[in-house]
């Protein structure tokens, strides 16, 4: 293999992150045989670390939030990098739901027997190397090399300078675990400490990553897109849409236009436009509008929306850009549409293809929403925060693609596998 140079990158950057990712090259290797018993093991390991060393793992965060504040960083990303004990002891039983999940690798997709007797087979197998640039989510750091431990791969995480001490000691620890059950340290990997520029020799180090999975803003997203050389899943911008017809119950429409907004506004299943038929406006949006006030939720809207808002709500004038806008906040554009058809010409110009909902009581509307809707996720009378690896019962997830090859939607195991043909003959010869 011959190491890509980077021409603007510092030659000790470019020599410690090709020696890392060479070692993740050959981990992978040994990764690949891996039983399942062995990889159960690891991800037990992991779990079990991760809950003895709470404490210093809360007090590494606590270190990256007081920096974040200080840098004046938006609180819906603090949010994001935020680990509590709760929140650490979710993360340890994610692992752990990963452990009870089948294991992909070998798993049979396709089998048959030729004419000429050849024994036909398509089967999973790992990877390889995985990459992963994210931000401010330090529990991704464990989410993505649990699920890369699980599927037989080697991975390499660049988690970003705003969650650093958090990550760092997350990567030592989770290498500590799966090297006490025999595998190889080395199968995960952090580059951290050699910031932007380690992230740039990252996405040319075609020779030894093998797909590169961006996570986090669409300025990120769309860096790793257009840089990496390496084959990119992207993953994960959510301009994501409601639209309530004029037969929606009232109570179902407001409860799931607040759960989507107000549930967890930070992530990017959040509801961020909301669509409203103007035969169901007058009844509901003023309950939603009341409650979405409650809630402290910023709305941008025209001037019919704010005719129907509770007395003294001010509604911010909305503009293109916020039609556009992934919030990640306690923030949603709302718009009063005459029918289906117009909700869907407005998502189909907005959509980031991740997750569109309607709320009906009409079967013919939610089908032909759902037929006509282009995105990774589509739901009828469901919250949008439904959108989840560990809701969709995949176990932690390495993100959500919203890109059509390879992966769609929430990525569990099997997304970071891929398939061989396996022949097996008794010495056939092609005519």
């Amino acid at each position: 293999m011959t190491d890509t140079i980077v021409p603007e990158v510092d030659d000790r950057v470019q020599r410690g992150v090709t020696r890392i990712v060479r070692a993740s090259k050959k981990a992978s290797t040994l990764m690949s045989a891996a039983s399942t018993a062995e990889k159960n093991a690891a991800l037990e390991a992991i779990a079990q670390i991760l809950l003895d060393r709470t404490e210093e793992i809360i007090e590494a965060n606590a270190e990256d939030i007081e920096t974040a504040r200080n840098k004046g960083i938006a609180e819906g990303l603090i949010d994001r990098l935020t680990l509590s004990a709760e929140r650490i002891s979710n993360i340890a039983g994610a692992v752990r739901e990963i452990i009870a999940l089948p294991d992909p690798v070998g798993d049979v997709v396709l089998g048959k027997v030729l004419p000429n007797g050849i024994r036909l087979s398509q089967e999973r197998v790992p990877m390889g190397v995985v990459g992963a640039i994210y931000e401010a989510r330090p529990n991704v750091t464990v989410d993505i090399a649990s699920l890369a431990i699980k599927s037989g791969n080697a991975v390499v995480l660049r988690g970003g300078s705003a969650a650093k001490s958090s990550n760092t000691l997350l990567i030592s620890l989770l290498r500590k675990a799966i090297a006490s059950v025999g595998l190889p340290a080395d199968a995960i990997a952090g580059i951290d400490e050699f910031g932007r520029d380690g992230a740039k020799v990252l996405m040319h180090a075609r020779d030894y990553v093998d797909i590169l999975i961006p996570r986090g803003g669409a300025d990120l997203i769309s860096t790793v897109v257009h840089e990496s050389i390496v084959p990119v899943i992207e993953t994960g911008v959510g301009n994501v849409h409601m639209f309530i017809d004029a037969t929606a119950p009232v109570r179902m429409a407001v409860d799931l236009a607040v759960n989507s907004k107000t549930h967890r506004p930070s992530v990017c299943n959040s509801l961020e436009t909301l669509l409203i038929h103007e035969k169901a406006a007058k009844r509901v949006l003023p309950k939603i509008l009341e409650r979405f006030e409650q809630a402290g939720v910023v709305v941008h809207a025209d001037t019919d929306v704010q005719e129907l808002a509770p007395e003294g709500m001010k509604i911010r004038r909305v503009s293109r850009r916020d039609w556009a806008t992934e919030y990640l906040a306690l923030e949603i554009a709302v718009k009063i549409v005459p029918g289906l058809d117009d909700a869907i010409e407005h998502i189909r110009a907005y959509s980031s293809g991740h997750t569109e909902v309607i709320v009906t009581n009409d079967l013919a509307q939610a089908d032909s929403f759902v037929a006509a809707i282009d995105a990774a996720a589509v739901g009828v009378n469901v919250s949008t925060r439904f959108t989840d690896g560990g809701e969709f019962g995949l176990g932690a997830e390495v993100g959500i693609s919203t890109q059509k090859l390879h992966a769609r939607g929430p990525m569990g195991l099997s997304a970071l596998t891929t398939t061989k043909w396996i022949m097996r003959g008794h010495g056939q010869v092609r005519n």
